[in-house]
């Protein structure tokens, strides 16, 4: 039984981030997801991002109750630019079985992130694709430069020369958006059933996203 990591901005977290989550920790079997709030991300304007200590409390709040589900500061406390590597490599000196949780669209362009090849050294990958895509794993998915290291195992599942492997797993995709969430909010429309009852009454009483 491994750990999970999944990070993200979670501004706000959402439903269907909690519901891939539950799906992933079935099908793996995980013992825990450790949900990782990124502090400044490397590929957003980190201007417009709500605080870190209000992501930081709607998670606490969204996951309360799942006994499988964590909450990880690592990054927030650790302050800065937010380097997933950094982050793999400090939780796996507790846990040596970890499989980092990744959507698809983020995987295609992981060869932009900070020392992005090391990363396949130190973790398992469970990468997320829509029920509704085919989700054969292939080459093109993977950077050029490191497809010599990697080989095929099957249909869903490759293999890095480090002997982690990467899986691409069909999850129930809830078209939702933290972006969308938020304009909602903005407009005064209702986000029911979009996020969690408790995240909704969060964002109404703190009078989040509001201009």
């Amino acid at each position: 039984m491994g750990i999970g990591i999944f990070g993200g901005t979670f501004d706000p977290v959402h439903l269907g981030h909690l519901r891939a989550a539950e799906e992933i920790r079935e099908r793996f079997n995980l013992e825990k997801i450790y949900f990782v709030p990124v502090h400044i991300p490397p590929h957003k304007n980190h201007q417009n991002i709500t605080d870190a200590k209000t992501r930081l409390n709607m998670l606490k709040i969204a996951i309360h109750g799942n006994s499988f589900f964590r909450l990880s500061g690592i990054e927030i406390k650790r302050g800065g630019v937010s380097y997933s590597i950094d982050t793999v490599q400090s939780i796996k000196k507790r846990y040596k079985d970890l499989s980092f949780i990744i959507g698809v669209d983020a995987f295609s362009e992981i060869h932009t992130w900070h020392n992005y090849k090391e990363l396949f050294n130190h973790t398992h990958f469970i990468v997320m694709v829509p029920l509704t895509e085919e989700h054969m794993a292939t080459m093109d998915l993977f950077p050029e430069d490191i497809r010599a290291n990697i080989k095929k195992v099957n249909g869903s599942t490759c293999e890095h020369a480090s002997g982690n492997k990467i899986h691409f797993h069909p999850v129930t995709r809830l078209d939702i958006s933290s972006t969308k969430i938020r304009e909602l909010v903005q407009d005064e429309k209702s986000i029911r059933y979009l996020v969690p009852y408790k995240i909704e009454k969060f964002i109404t009483l703190t009078r989040l996203y509001k201009k």
